[in-house]
C-alpha cells in the first residue's frame, strides 16, 4: 500500500470525483458490499470511511459510473449487475478510466492496483500498465472519452491516460 496515509487518500480522491461531477454521500454503510466501504444508489457513490479498506477502490467504482453513458449513470446502483453489458463499459474500460484518473490526481499504481483488488492480478496490471500498455483505453476511445495516439497524431488531443472527458456523454 502506498505510504499516503487512508484518509488522505480519500480525500484526494474525493476532491477529484466531485470535481468531474460525480457524487458521493458520505455516511454509514451497515450492510455488507461488494467493495469494503463503497456502495453505489442511483448513480450516487456511497462511502463509508471507517470500512473503507482500500481508497483506490473508488477509482474503480466511479469508473464503473463514468463509462456509462449519461442516461443510464443516473439509475444504477447496487452491484451494477448489467452495466458490463453496455459497449465500451466493460471492466477493461472501467479499468483504464481508473488508471488515468489515478495518473490525473497524481497518485502512485499501487493505491489502484493494490494488494486486495482485481482478483489477484494487481501486479501483473501494475506491470502492464507501466510499459504503457492500456487494455480498455481503445474502448474508452471509441466512447468519444480518450484519445489513442493514431487519433491524437491527427487530431493534435492529448493522447491516453489523458482524458478528453471524464464522464460518457451518450
Amino acid at each position: 500500500m502506498s505510504s499516503i496515509a487512508t484518509h488522505e487518500l480519500q480525500d484526494r480522491i474525493v476532491e477529484f470525483l466531485r470535481g468531474i461531477g460525480i457524487s458521493i454521500r458520505e455516511e454509514a454503510i451497515a450492510a455488507d458490499t461488494f467493495l469494503p466501504g463503497i456502495a453505489v444508489e442511483n448513480g450516487e457513490l456511497i462511502l463509508d470511511r471507517a470500512r473503507n479498506t482500500w481508497p483506490g477502490d473508488l477509482l474503480h467504482e466511479a469508473g464503473h459510473l463514468a463509462v456509462l453513458p449519461d442516461a443510464l449513470r443516473r439509475t444504477v446502483g447496487g452491484n451494477l449487475h448489467g452495466t458490463e453489458l453496455v459497449l465500451h463499459a466493460g471492466e477493461p474500460e472501467v479499468t483504464a478510466w481508473a488508471y488515468a484518473a489515478l495518473v490525473e490526481i497524481g497518485l502512485p499504481s499501487e493505491v489502484l492496483f493494490h494488494e486486495g483488488g482485481y482478483g489477484g492480478k494487481s501486479a501483473g496490471l501494475c506491470f502492464t500498465y507501466s510499459l504503457g500498455v492500456y487494455p480498455g483505453a481503445a474502448g474508452l476511445s471509441a466512447a468519444g472519452m480518450a484519445a489513442i495516439p493514431a487519433q491524437a497524431n491527427a487530431a493534435s488531443a492529448k493522447v491516453y491516460p489523458a482524458m478528453l472527458r471524464w464522464l460518457r456523454a451518450a
